[in-house]
């Protein structure tokens, strides 16, 4: 299906949201794995995905990181709209097969790594990251890698919809949605999602 505000994007994705969630933690918390985050097109991804998509300039020709990758919508939308590479991180091993599946169903090349990268530098150029405030001591060590990715001119993209750990400062607007989202995974049926670059 295709994500409501990214609709020239297809994706392999839950239909049946809540009772998917609810299985698939229980089933993945007893085995230690986390939540399936991939299986969703999440407000900060679409958001993100479609300032990509509409401003093509942001990625052309560029070494892409989509950060916490999940779905691969934000990865997809890169290289749809030029990105030179593309290379989609997340820690969720599901998310190798989740991001290969979604690529070839938008026939675009994305590479896959499945390590933990805060810290590293690879030389990207931007650095997209959709949906990643969600958690404190996750949101604690990513603006220190930001900022210094930044300081050596790398461009940094968030999408969030008002996540409680977003940072309140250093961060610039670029462009505000309404996505449409499923009411059983979030607190609304539209998320206002605003794209910012760390400034």
């Amino acid at each position: 299906m295709a994500p409501p505000h990214v609709p020239e994007i297809f994706l392999r994705l839950a239909d049946e949201a809540h009772d998917l969630w609810q299985r698939t933690e229980d089933e993945l918390i007893e085995i230690g794995l986390p939540p399936p985050f991939w299986a969703f097109a999440w407000a900060g991804g679409q958001g993100l995905a479609r300032y990509v998509i509409d401003n093509p300039a942001t990625v052309r020709g560029k070494r892409v990181l989509d950060f916490a990758s999940g779905s691969g919508l934000v990865a997809i939308a890169a290289a749809k709209a030029g990105a030179a590479r593309v290379v989609a991180a997340d820690i969720d091993p599901f998310c190798a097969t989740a991001i290969h599946l979604n690529a070839q169903a938008n026939d675009v090349g994305i590479e896959f790594l499945g390590t933990d990268c805060i810290g590293t530098d690879a030389g990207w150029d931007v650095i997209l990251a959709g949906d990643v405030f969600y958690d404190k001591s996750f949101a604690d060590r990513l603006m220190p890698w930001f900022k210094t990715l930044k300081a050596r001119g790398a461009d940094i993209l968030v999408g969030d919809p008002g996540r409680s750990y977003m940072p309140k400062a250093g961060l610039e607007p670029l462009a505000v949605y309404e996505v449409a989202v499923t009411r059983a995974l979030e607190d609304s049926l539209v998320k206002r999602t605003t794209v910012w670059r760390l400034a």
